[in-house]
C-alpha cells in the first residue's frame, strides 16, 4: 500500500527537471534554496516512518519485513537496522532514536549467534556504525546524549566485536576468510576471498586501533590489504591499478584477472582514496594505487552506448574481452572520482566523475517508476527483442529490474552537489527520493521492488535492508541539510570520511 508522506510533496516541486544539464566547469558556492528545509524534513519523516515500523514489528531483530510486518535476522540477530540507523539518527538530531539505539548496543553479546558471520558485512554495518556513532557523539554531536557511559560503550563494544572477529585473519597469508563461525572459530572452507570483502575492512579496523591504542586491528587489516596494493602475479593486474576479483587465502596471490567496479570489486577502489582522506601521511600508497586505477578506468573501461553516445558507463574486462554491463552497485563510482578529484586537485577526475553521475541518473530517468534497475547492459548484440525500443531510446536494456533499496545513485548525486554546488544534482536526488517514497513505501516501512519498469514497481519483496537507514535516508537528507562538520567538503578540508555503509568516521589528526 502506498502511504504519502505527511508533508505535501506536491508543494515541494515533486518532479525536478529531467533535461540534460551541462557538466559543472567551476565550483559554485553551496546554497540552500527556499524549500531545502522542507525537503530535508520530508526525508526525516520517511526515516521516522520506517523506524517506527521497525520498532513496532521487528526490533531488536535485524530487519523489518515491511509487507507482512514480520522480521528477519539475516545479520546474526544483533539488531543490524538499529546499529545501521545510529549515525543517521545522530545527523538528523533524533535524540530519542539515538538513545534507544545506544541502550540496545549495550545489550548485544557479539560472541553469540546461531548463523554464519560475514566479516565484511559485520565490519561495515556493526563496527562502522558503532565507531561512527562514537566519533559523532564525542565530536560535533557531543551535546546530544546525557549519559556518557552509553557513548563510551560504543567503543567498548567495537573492541569486543573486533576481538570476536579477528581470528578470521589467522591464515597462512593474513588474507582473511569472509564467512566464519565465531563459536567454533571455523570458516566455510573457501580457498579464495573476494576483492571487495578483503579490501573493505581497513578503514574500520584502523580506526578501531587509533581509538583504542591497540595496533593489532590496524596491523591485521593492513596486512590483508598489502596483497591488493602489490598484486601478484602480473596477470592479476591487467591494467595499472586495476586488479582481479579473487585472492588466494593461502598465499595472497590473485586467482584471476577479472576487472570491474561492480559488486564484489567495488568498495576496494572506494577505500583506496578514502584511506588517504583518513590519513594522508600513512596512506599515500593507497592514494597512488587509486590514481593508477582511476586513470586506467578512464583509459580502458569507459563505454558509451551506441544509441546514446552521450552516456558514460563502466564496463568490465577479463582475458581481452569486455562485458558491456553495469549495476546499481557500480554507481558509487561517480562519487569516488569526485572525492578523489577534489582531494587531489584533479579536474579530469571531477569531470569524468560527473559523466558517470549523469549516466547513472539516466538509468533512473528512463524507467516507469523513475527508479534505476539493479543491473543493465548496452551490448548491441544482446538486446532482448522485447526491449529493443527501450534500448534505442534509453541507451541500455534492463537485465534485472529489481530495486532492493540501494543507495549508490543518490550517493553520487550527493558527492556531485557537494563538490560542484550545482542545484540540479539536488533536484536529481529529490526526484529519486520522491520516486522511492511513492513506490516502495508500505504501511510500516519500505519494501524492495521486483521491477522498476513496471506499474507500481511490480511486486514488493518482503524485506527492508538495514542500509535503507544508513545510506538511502542519510544521503537523501544530507544533500538538502545545512553544512556541517560531517558533510563532505571540497579539497583537503574533510574532517570526516564515510565508510561504504555511509557511516562518517573522524579522520586522523582532527
Amino acid at each position: 500500500m502506498r502511504v504519502p508522506v505527511s508533508l505535501s510533496l506536491a508543494a515541494l516541486s515533486l518532479v525536478g527537471s529531467t533535461a540534460a544539464h551541462p557538466l559543472a566547469d567551476t565550483e559554485e558556492v553551496l546554497h540552500r534554496d527556499s524549500d531545502a528545509q522542507q525537503k530535508a524534513d520530508a526525508v526525516k519523516e520517511a526515516f521516522q516512518h520506517s523506524w517506527d515500523g521497525y520498532m513496532k514489528y521487528a526490533f531488536p531483530h535485524d530487519e523489518l519485513h515491511p509487507v507482512s510486518n514480520g522480521y528477519g535476522d539475516s545479520r546474526n540477530g544483533w539488531g543490524a537496522s538499529a546499529v545501521d540507523a545510529l549515525s543517521t539518527a545522530i545527523i538528523m538530531g533524533k535524540k530519542d532514536v539515538v538513545n534507544t539505539i545506544l541502550k540496545h548496543v549495550a545489550t548485544i553479546d557479539y560472541s553469540k549467534t546461531d548463523s554464519e558471520v560475514s566479516l565484511f558485512e559485520t565490519t561495515i554495518r556493526y563496527l562502522g556504525g558503532m565507531l561512527s556513532g562514537y566519533d559523532l557523539l564525542k565530536g560535533p554531536a557531543s551535546g546530544m546524549v546525557q549519559d556518557s557511559k552509553l557513548v563510551d560503550n560504543l567503543l567498548t563494544q567495537s573492541k569486543n566485536l573486533g576481538d570476536v572477529l579477528k581470528f578470521a585473519f589467522n591464515t597462512g597469508s593474513g588474507v582473511p576468510y569472509n564467512n566464519i563461525n565465531i563459536t567454533s572459530k571455523g570458516n566455510d572452507g573457501s580457498t579464495t576471498n573476494g576483492l571487495a570483502v578483503t579490501g573493505t575492512l581497513v578503514l574500520e579496523w584502523t580506526r578501531l586501533s587509533d581509538l583504542t591504542g591497540d595496533d593489532e586491528y590496524a596491523t591485521i587489516s593492513q596486512k590483508a590489504e598489502s596483497y591488493l596494493l602489490d598484486p601478484k602475479p602480473s596477470s592479476g593486474e591487467p591494467f595499472p591499478g586495476l586488479v582481479g576479483s579473487n585472492i588466494n587465502i593461502a598465499n595472497g596471490q590473485f586467482a584471476d584477472g577479472h576487472v570491474s567496479w561492480d559488486g564484489g570489486d567495488d568498495s576496494f577502489y572506494e577505500y583506496l582514496i578514502k584511506m588517504y582522506v583518513y590519513d594522508p601521511e600513512r596512506f599515500a600508497t593507497y592514494k597512488d594505487r587509486w590514481v593508477l586505477a582511476a586513470e586506467s578506468t578512464i583509459n580502458h573501461l569507459q563505454a558509451h552506448p551506441e544509441p546514446r553516445p552521450d552516456l558514460t558507463f563502466l564496463s568490465s574486462y577479463e582475458d581481452g574481452e569486455y562485458s558491456l554491463s553495469s549495476q546499481h552497485l557500480t554507481c558509487f563510482d561517480g562519487g569516488s572520482f569526485l572525492l578523489g578529484g577534489t582531494v587531489l586537485g584533479r579536474q579530469d577526475f571531477i569531470d569524468f566523475g560527473l559523466k558517470l553521475v549523469s549516466g547513472c541518473e539516466a538509468t533512473y530517468n528512463a524507467t516507469l517508476t523513475k527508479i534505476g534497475p539493479d543491473s543493465w547492459g548496452w551490448d548491441p548484440n544482446s538486446v532482448p527483442s522485447s526491449q529493443q525500443e527501450f534500448y534505442e531510446k534509453a541507451g541500455f536494456y534492463i537485465t534485472s529490474g529489481a530495486y532492493v533499496l540501494r543507495p549508490e545513485v543518490i550517493e553520487s548525486f550527493y558527492y556531485a552537489y557537494r563538490v560542484t554546488g550545482k542545484q540540479f544534482y539536488r533536484d536529481w536526488a529529490w526526484n529519486a527520493f520522491v520516486a522511492i517514497n511513492a513506490t516502495a513505501r508500505t504501511d510500516s516501512g519500505f519494501a524492495a521492488l521486483s521491477n522498476v519498469n513496471a506499474a507500481n514497481g511490480g511486486s514488493k519483496y518482503d524485506n527492508q535492508e538495514s542500509f535503507l537507514f544508513a545510506e538511502v535516508m542519510k544521503y537523501s537528507y544530507l544533500i538538502h541539510a545545512d553544512d556541517a562538520e560531517w558533510q563532505v567538503q571540497t579539497g583537503g578540508k574533510n574532517t570526516f570520511v564515510f565508510n561504504t555503509e555511509a557511516h562518517p568516521v573522524r579522520v586522523k589528526h582532527t
